[in-house]
């Protein structure tokens, strides 16, 4: 049997159980015999996963569900592997199991051709739609649902006690999700999960990328500020909400103003 190495009690994260980098954080939450996986990551890394849980001695059977935390293909390819392995049903955000079902590749990323990405996208049907407020039980535990968009329109958290399994909303280092319209990113959806996050009293944010971390409202709202002028800078497209640059040229079309004199006046 291999030795069990949870993060907080009831809560295993699948890279550092491995003690190597597999893909995205994976937590297994666990009360008694009955499991249940948050995201599960790349298809090639669902056989090593589930082995590594097999050996700490969780009864297979005994899973409850897989969650998707939301339909980027970093997080959610394997789940039709695990799926067929585990026998377990599949949670997920409605509009999340609409691109789930579909396997779509442009909303769940898989496929980015001006890069040169083209990864399989299997796909899956999910049995349990999870919204705001639900709350996923584990034995004798209680996962709260959240519904926290932004990154993408269909993202979830789940609040443990102090603990918020947190996705792609912030990291430790202050970034966040990559912001993109193609899997409907939203900055003031965005902002507003932040706010929410940072006025809550979890303690501990248990991202989909990175180290957990003990929240710190600082770095909240220093990410916070950052978005605030993301929705007003061109970088970000259709995913902004102005750009304060167009008003000032069409104003100095309008009123004559030169380059030279638009120069001088800076």
């Amino acid at each position: 049997m291999l030795e069990r190495r949870p993060i907080f009690p009831n809560v295993i994260e699948m890279n550092f159980q491995a003690g190597q980098l597999l893909g995205c954080n994976v937590y297994l939450v666990f009360d008694r015999d009955e499991w249940l996986l948050i995201d599960i990551g790349y298809e090639e890394t669902v056989d090593e996963i589930i082995e590594l849980i097999r050996q700490m001695d969780f009864p297979l059977a005994k899973c409850k569900l897989l969650i998707a935390t939301h339909a980027d293909v970093d997080h959610i390819q394997g789940l039709a592997r695990a799926k067929q392995i585990l026998r377990a049903p599949v949670a997920a955000h409605p509009v999340a199991a609409q691109t789930l079902a579909k396997g779509d590749k442009l909303r769940t990323m898989a496929e980015i051709e001006a890069q040169g990405i083209r990864l399989e996208m299997p796909p899956v049907e999910v049995e349990v739609l999870l919204n705001e407020g639900d709350l996923v039980t584990v034995g004798d535990l209680k996962l709260e649902v959240w519904v926290t968009p932004g990154h993408t329109d269909n993202q979830l958290s789940f609040r443990m006690g102090n603990l918020l399994f947190s996705s792609d909303n912030i990291y430790r280092d202050g970034c966040v999700g990559a912001i993109d319209a193609h899997h409907g990113s939203n900055l003031e959806d965005f902002i507003k999960s932040l706010k929410r996050i940072r006025d809550s009293d979890v303690q501990w944010l248990l991202p989909s990328h990175g180290p957990i971390f003990r929240k710190d409202n600082a770095l909240i709202d220093q990410t916070i500020a950052r978005l605030e002028k993301y929705k007003h800078m061109a970088d970000f497209g259709t995913c902004a909400v102005d750009w304060p640059l167009i008003d000032e040229w069409e104003r100095e079309i309008a009123e004559g103003i030169s380059p030279a004199d638009s120069a001088a006046s800076a």
